[in-house]
């Protein structure tokens, strides 16, 4: 890691031709990308062999929840992997049990096994397989504004554009739209009235697919990629009762809201909800070493107490991702990482955006919990326009392209997708940090409102 501060381009210039000559990247068109190189990262900064430093609004794709480094999970990486480095997944091993011990703990009802993964698209697809097999069922309901993952299952469980390429049409799925007061498809006018039709819908799709042949409903408790839109409340309680009438699994996906994203410890504490299979990832161990899971109901868990789940993983609970995870959350804990992301919410981050908005045309709503923020950017207030066409690219997308570089040039990194961009910095960020980042995201949001009318 190149010291902060220390240039060295001969050494970015490497990194980079090593890069374009031999790494495949996701999601890309790998002869229009020009990716950064990273010399080094530290807390909620990271910055480039040219010495250029950037305040990381996007926690990586919204992991490092505890921020890069952090001595404390570094220090307990290094120790497991002097004592135990790996060890298969059929044994019992400390680490493994004792990062599902603490994840059990916190997580809502009783959810108390944990099935380890290597990532969240892992988890959606063995929690679906338990689903599927708990009930005899098959088909799936999830929501059109959704992502659940890149695996075969999750992608076509997923709403966003990247799943039309490998959508297979027959992978047992049906779709509903979930509650969005901003873009009601259901002609509401207020959180209750959208929640109410939206419930109404669902339990239509849910009669109209056939009650008896579907398996679970999956959602993400506060959708992430798909744009952070906060349900109303009574909205998941209200999936909850709906699954408990028709017999149908709940699944909450936590990969990118859970751990303290939100301002608790899974979003789903903010509703006073219990699925019956929980998804996490990401912000179990700030992303330090691979590692996602389910976390399972008792009734769920005793469907296999003598009838073997037909799944596994040859890295599941992998020691170091485990070590990662127990320390993470002990670090959590000590510095009480879970309140302070609901603080630096309430506090600076949701009164500093609303205040940015009022500034801004192109600022259509801001939307939230937590350190999980997002403004939709807009041509029209009054129309709702969104600033560039739904899955724009090139010229289409210059606006949030000129925007996004806005940022950069100031040394801020954002969250992008479609026409919004959001605002996900890790959980500990300090006040002072999280008020430079609002600095120069209300600069740069006067690119963006050169494209309003």
């Amino acid at each position: 890691m190149t010291p902060q501060g220390t240039p060295d381009p001969q050494a970015g210039a490497a990194v980079k031709a090593a890069d374009r000559a031999h790494v495949f990247h996701s999601w890309s068109a790998q002869g229009l990308i020009d990716p950064l190189a990273v010399a080094g990262a530290e807390g909620s900064y990271f910055w480039d062999y040219e010495g250029n430093r950037y305040l990381d609004f996007a926690s990586g794709l919204v992991f490092t929840n505890i921020g890069y480094q952090h001595p404390k999970v570094v220090a307990a990486i290094q120790e497991q992997a002097a004592k135990m480095t790996t060890f298969a997944p059929a044994f019992a091993v400390e680490a493994r049990s004792e990062a599902a011990r603490l994840i059990a703990e916190r997580t809502p009802g009783d959810l108390d096994k944990i099935f380890f993964t290597n990532a969240g698209a892992e988890a959606v697809e063995n929690a679906i397989r338990m689903a599927r097999l708990h009930t005899g069922r098959h088909k799936v309901l999830s929501a059109y504004r959704s992502y659940h993952g890149g695996t075969n299952t999750a992608i076509n469980l997923t709403g966003d554009p990247r799943r039309w390429a490998s959508d297979s049409g027959s992978a047992g799925v049906a779709r509903f739209w979930a509650p969005f007061l901003y873009r009601s498809p259901f002609h509401a006018t207020t959180e209750a009235e959208e929640c109410s039709r939206a419930l109404k819908h669902l339990e239509d799709t849910i009669v109209f697919e056939g009650p008896g042949t579907i398996a679970s409903i999956i959602l993400e408790s506060v959708p992430g990629t798909a744009g952070i839109m906060t349900p109303p409340a009574g909205y998941l309680p209200g999936v909850r009762a709906l699954c408990d009438k028709y017999g149908i699994v709940l699944i909450l996906d936590e990969v990118m809201a859970g751990f303290g994203r939100t301002g608790k410890w899974f979003a789903a504490d903010h509703y006073d909800v219990v699925p019956d299979l929980l998804t996490f990832a990401k912000g179990v161990n700030s992303g330090y070493v691979p590692l996602g899971g389910v976390a399972i109901s008792r009734k769920i868990a005793e469907t296999f107490e003598h009838r073997p789940f037909p799944g596994g993983l040859t890295y599941s609970g992998h020691p170091l991702a485990c070590a990662a995870a127990v320390a993470t959350i002990k670090v959590m804990e000590e510095e009480g990482i879970v309140e302070h992301a609901a603080h630096i919410g309430a506090t600076v981050l949701e009164p500093g955006l609303r205040e940015i908005a009022e500034r801004h045309p192109s600022v259509g709503e801001v939307r939230g919990l937590g350190v999980f923020w997002a403004l939709e950017l807009v041509r029209s207030q009054e129309t709702r326009e969104p600033l560039v066409p739904y899955n724009a690219s090139g010229a289409d997308n210059a606006p949030m392209a000129a925007f996004g570089a806005a940022c950069k040039k100031n040394g801020l990194w954002p969250f992008i997708n479609m026409n919004r961009t959001h605002v996900a910095p890790p959980c500990n960020i300090t006040e002072g940090e999280a008020k430079e980042g609002l600095a120069v995201l209300d600069e740069a949001l006067t690119v963006a409102d050169q494209h309003t009318v």
